[in-house]
């Protein structure tokens, strides 16, 4: 999906609006997220997330990615 960025500032992360698309709705992409949990909460039997990574912090100060 194309976004343009809007100058604002990011929801997710702490800087600028870069238009990336993150915020957007899964369910309506025209939509910004606004934490209404429908894509969560509902009618069905199961729900299914893709996870891209998982970040550990460790105790020592080095930071892995799995």
């Amino acid at each position: 999906m194309n976004v343009k960025p809007t100058g604002t500032k990011c929801l997710f992360y702490d800087r600028e609006c870069i238009g990336c698309g993150e915020c957007r709705c899964d369910l309506d992409p025209d939509k910004v997220c606004d934490n209404c949990m429908q894509c969560v909460l509902g009618s069905a039997d199961y729900r299914s997330i893709l996870i891209d990574g998982i970040e550990l912090d460790e105790r020592d100060g080095d930071s892995k990615t799995c």
